[in-house]
């Protein structure tokens, strides 16, 4: 039997969760640190490299395009492997990109080491889905996804300002020589905590088509239901609803609501502490009816965010809005990749993989969006304004989703 690890899941009962889980959230820690510190890093970087910010941006921007390919393609190509060798596999991959940023010498190795780290993003969230679904009964599997991406709003919460202020302290390369090294605790983990045969391990009535990997026609055949496709879409539009107004969330704080550009990465925190807690309490309620719980959490999503942006210029209300836009933008995450896979039906593994590029393209589209609408004149509240436009159309589209389903 797989080791466990004691979660308080209600008041009458202490339910377990697999060790496994634990790994995979390390993993996701990593992975998430990755993505997000190189933006306290990027002044630091451009000097060193002696490119221009726009240039050192791409540093971000290309992260983002390869996670969405990784998300597919890998996750496509290691369809007919056994998943805890494609996952300790992929954390090679982000061992590699990471240790090639933290050497490289000029600005193009840099990209290679950022792209390489990247392709491993989608598929390893993807498959870790799958794999954590299988690991538990079907009733706890939102939960189970929840750990594992409790990994990724942890590096939001600690991980961003501390590898900022190591790098900062000691040179930005000491960052990523931490985040590789935090990739080799995670390989460790996962080779040690991961059952050798996921199957071996899926209780009975673990989540539909979890514990066995397929071949590539068959995953391909999941996209034959529309309910995927739905999926996909509300992912894109709620996720990147928040995002995008996340994305300029710094312009907001100073020149609307008056703080100073020393207050925001403490701002971020509050923000990053409403991902953790809405994240877990998100996969609570998913266990229950993902459904319910999507609808609920997008059409609060959608009020908050047009609160914000109504009440963006008192310092104390913008506080309230970050932690609740956080908690309530990723309580959708464990509920939305539990949906894609149960539609997905025996061929779950490309359809998560899909849904963490979707979450990607949401981002970017967000991004855009706001972008638009401040060349527009419009503002920095615009981008608010234009991300509860894209929760309230998700929120639509799921409703659509729900009525037209069978």
């Amino acid at each position: 039997m797989a080791s466990t690890l004691a979660l308080p899941e209600d008041t009458t009962t202490q339910r377990r969760m697999p060790l496994g889980l634990l790994a995979l959230a390390v993993g996701g820690f990593g992975i998430g640190l990755t993505e997000f510190v190189i933006a306290g890093l990027l002044p630091e970087v451009a000097r060193d490299f002696d490119v221009t910010e726009t240039a050192a941006g791409w540093l971000i921007s290309g992260y983002a395009l390869s996670v969405a390919v990784g998300g597919v393609g890998l996750t496509l190509a290691a369809a007919r492997l056994p998943r805890k060798q494609v996952l300790i596999g992929l954390m090679v991959l982000f061992i590699i990109g990471n240790l090639l940023s933290a050497v490289g010498t000029n600005y193009t190795l840099m990209m290679i080491g950022r792209i390489v780290a990247a392709l491993c993003h989608g598929a390893f969230f993807g498959i870790g889905s799958v794999v954590a679904a299988s690991l538990v009964t079907k009733e706890r599997a939102a939960s189970a996804i929840a750990l594992m991406f409790a990994g990724l709003t942890t590096a939001n919460v600690l991980g961003v300002p501390l590898g900022t202020l190591l790098g900062q302290a000691y040179g930005w390369r000491s960052t990523f020589w931490a985040i590789t090294a935090i990739g080799i605790l995670a390989l460790v983990a996962i080779a040690t905590l991961v059952p050798a045969s996921v199957n071996d391990h899926a209780h009975e009535g673990a989540a539909d088509g979890a514990s066995q990997p397929t071949g590539i026609r068959h995953e391909l055949s999941a996209f034959a239901n529309r309910q995927v496709w739905f999926s996909l879409l509300v992912t894109v539009l709620g996720f990147g609803g928040m995002f995008g107004a996340f994305t300029y969330i710094a312009f907001t704080l100073t020149e609307v609501s008056g703080f100073s550009s020393g207050a925001v990465p403490w701002l971020l925190i509050l923000f990053g502490v409403g991902l953790f807690v809405g994240n877990l309490l998100g996969g609570r309620a998913a266990n229950r009816s993902v459904p319910r719980t999507l609808i609920t959490v997008l059409a609060i999503l959608t009020v908050v965010m047009i609160g914000f942006a109504l009440t963006a210029e008192s310092q104390v209300a913008t506080m309230v809005s970050l932690v609740l836009m956080g908690a309530f933008g990723f309580a959708t995450v464990p509920g939305l990749q539990l949906r894609i896979m149960t539609y997905a039906g025996s061929a779950p593994t490309l359809a998560s993989g899909a849904n963490i590029a979707a979450f990607n393209v949401g981002n970017a589209l967000g991004a855009w969006l706001g972008g638009v609408t401040i060349a527009a004149g419009l503002g920095y509240v615009s981008t608010i304004w234009a991300g509860a436009a894209m929760a309230a159309a998700a929120l639509v589209t799921l409703l659509v989703a729900e009525r037209v389903r069978t």
